[in-house]
């Protein structure tokens, strides 16, 4: 069973960085932790950032294009996502993402972590 643990959330100021961390707790062959998702209250989860784990290509939605970026670790079995100028329209639980693909996108997640809050006040 893979376990996907978050970290980094919290409360910042708009303008702003965080810097969120996920890290699969076994590395289980053809799972890869590779992406975020977010939910804000009374909306719907919705794809922020992506990586492709082979060579490094990187996906992210338009919201957030130029402000954020996800890298990832392979040998950790971890990846990265830097988040900066938030803005309150960024504040949502944010859920690191895995799936059996290298770098499919959209992705199809089959594993999910337990969420970390990110709150950026108006």
């Amino acid at each position: 069973q893979v376990q996907l643990v978050e970290s980094g959330g919290g409360l910042v100021q708009a303008g702003g960085s965080l810097r969120l961390s996920c890290a699969a707790s076994v590395r289980t062959l053809g799972i890869f932790p590779r992406g975020w998702f977010r939910q804000a209250p009374g909306k719907e989860r919705e794809f922020v950032a992506a990586i492709n784990w082979s060579n490094g290509n990187t996906y992210y939605a338009d919201s957030v294009k130029g402000r954020f970026t996800i890298s990832r670790d392979s040998a950790k079995m971890s990846n990265y996502l830097q988040m900066n100028s938030l803005r309150p329209e960024d504040t949502a639980v944010y859920y690191c993402a895995a799936d059996s693909s290298w770098g499919r996108v959209p992705m199809n997640p089959t594993y999910w972590g337990q969420g970390t809050q990110v709150t950026v006040p108006s």
